[in-house]
């Protein structure tokens, strides 16, 4: 059977660091579903996986074995959030014959489909290969064999729950951590992409003072519990956090409704008994940080003051969360925030709910179908991508009617403000020989490369059958590219692409959100790239 799984693997998918008395059986079990992927020798999974990752698709599946068994819900609620979404408990795998109360192998079979294709992605491996399910099988004979004596881990619930009367923004943070970060659920996804992140921080710091490094670490994991979105149906942490709690928990709308966190620089304009003043230096938007997170406003005494800080809204006030620093007025950082587009869209959604951004992209919506013949999409050779773009903002502007009194003004307003001429927006030399433009009404005009054979329409001349599944797959799995030109594609040409009349990419079609949410994890809901100023 090769090397047994010890107990430090085991520990690894658990929020807690020491070994509890049920611990040895579950690892016990890890074991033995460790022999059902080596002993075989016509096993695929040796060939996809290294050994220490068998090792951890071993203790992944018990653990899933062990949520059900100790009622810890994990697995429950995504099997319920899905539901929610598709009228079925899972993707790909009937489940007319389903116990919602007790293990399943369509269950299992889903797992093993899902941590083959989170821990590599170097070939994607389709949900109903014949030996996923017959793996599941001999899987659910040691599940089956273990139901009736296997132990209730009682520890293991209470790290993902909160019963504090009025717990604080912190406290509720850690939950978000320990669900992304320290449950078996999320161990090859959202907490394999943080250790690959920790370790490129390590190697790039390795030279820098040990404080620093600390620091910076810190700062990545907090920064992670807030953006980081789960390769399971595209959620973050504090929807997770929310779910796990239930509706019925005074907390589930304090989840729902907290910030993303906003992280930059600001000046700090003073304070009182309650709050610390600063204003965002790119946006110029202020707020007003509450000193119950903030034990370090006695510090802070200059106006304009430069803090370097993170901060999330949390029941209606803003609250210090990750790591911060300090620095002297600094006219040259100042310009410079003032110019970036990056630290001015740090705060746009606080403006998305706000109805300019709808009009103005209905307004540009219109305008683009006007420019390009009524159609959403437009097909070009890529050295005429930047005259196409030009062309259509000329006449989007020139639909507005502006009075040239008003255009006098806008540009002056612009020249003070920033926004500065970029002149390599369009060097696309790289990107191939064509591109297409396509008019997302959730963001506004995106371009993409390498997937023109997704389009079979009269008005696309690169449309190349031989390229078609490639730009499909394409498509559909670069983050890049939005949801909703990847949808566009699924509804307007599926009935002329081979790959959705035939085998795997017909099959796909009845998961193809819930693929997508995969694939496309935290870009999968479009955002407005609208900033307001």
């Amino acid at each position: 059977m090769g090397k047994r799984i010890y107990i430090r693997e085991w520990l690894e998918l658990k929020p807690y660091e020491k070994q509890i008395v049920t611990d040895v059986f579950y690892l016990n079990l890890s074991n033995a579903v460790k022999e059902v992927f080596t002993a075989n020798k016509s096993s695929v999974v040796p060939s996809l996986l290294k050994d220490h990752e068998i090792d951890y698709l071993s203790c992944f599946l018990t653990s899933y074995f062990e949520d059900i068994i100790s009622g810890t819900n994990i697995w429950k609620v995504f099997t319920n959030i899905h539901n929610q979404l598709y009228q079925k408990r899972l993707p790909f795998y009937p489940t007319e014959e389903y116990d919602e109360e007790e293990i399943n192998v369509q269950d299992v079979s889903f797992l093993i489909w899902y941590f083959l294709n989170t821990v590599q992605e170097i070939k994607f491996i389709a949900p109903y290969n014949d030996f996923i399910f017959s793996t599941a099988l001999e899987i659910m004979d040691i599940f089956d064999q273990a139901w009736e004596y296997a132990p209730e881990n009682k520890v293991l619930k209470s790290y993902y729950q909160i019963n504090e009367k009025n717990p604080d923004f912190y406290i509720c943070r850690n939950l978000i951590d320990s669900i992304l970060f320290k449950s078996y659920l999320f161990h090859p996804d959202t907490l394999q992409s943080l250790s690959d992140k920790e370790n490129e921080l390590i190697e790039a710091l390795k030279d820098e003072d040990a404080g620093r490094i600390i620091a910076l670490l810190n700062e990545n994991r907090d920064n992670a519990a807030h953006h980081y979105s789960t390769r399971l149906l595209g959620l973050k942490g504090k929807e997770w956090a929310a779910e796990i709690l239930g509706k019925d928990h005074p907390l589930y709308s304090v989840f729902i409704n907290q910030s993303q966190k906003i992280s930059g620089h600001f000046l700090y304009k003073g304070q009182d008994s309650d709050y610390v003043f600063i204003e965002h230096i790119a946006s110029g938007k202020r707020f007003e940080l509450t000193k119950k997170s903030f034990d370090s406003s006695k510090s802070l005494a200059k106006i304009d003051t430069i803090l370097t800080i993170g901060i999330v809204q949390w029941e209606n006030e803003w609250w210090f969360s990750g790591v911060y620093t300090t620095q002297e007025f600094d006219p040259g950082l100042i310009v410079r925030e003032q110019n970036s587009m990056k630290s001015r869209m740090a705060v746009n959604f606080l403006d998305h709910p706000k109805k300019e951004i709808h009009k103005l992209l209905k307004l540009q919506h219109e305008a683009f179908l006007k420019y390009n013949s009524g159609s959403i999409i437009k097909f070009l050779p890529t050295e005429k991508v930047e005259s196409f773009f030009k062309g259509y903002l000329d006449f989007y502007n020139n639909s507005l009617k502006i009075p040239e009194k008003e255009k006098e003004e806008a540009t002056k307003r612009i020249k003070k403000q920033g926004f500065p001429k970029r002149n390599n927006d369009f060097d696309f030399s790289d990107k191939g020989d064509s591109a297409l433009l396509f008019f997302n009404p959730k963001s506004g005009l995106e371009i993409a490369f390498g997937v023109n054979s997704a389009f079979p329409l009269p008005d696309n001349p690169y449309f190349r059958e031989e390229n078609s599944e490639e730009h499909i797959l394409r498509l559909f799995m670069d983050e890049s590219i939005s949801t909703e030109l990847a949808m566009f594609c699924v509804n307007t040409c599926k009935n002329k692409l081979h790959f959705f009349t035939k085998d795997l990419g017909k099959l796909y079609l009845a998961d193809i959100d819930f693929l997508l949410r995969f694939w496309k994890k935290g870009n999968y809901h479009t955002k407005p790239s609208i900033t307001l100023t």
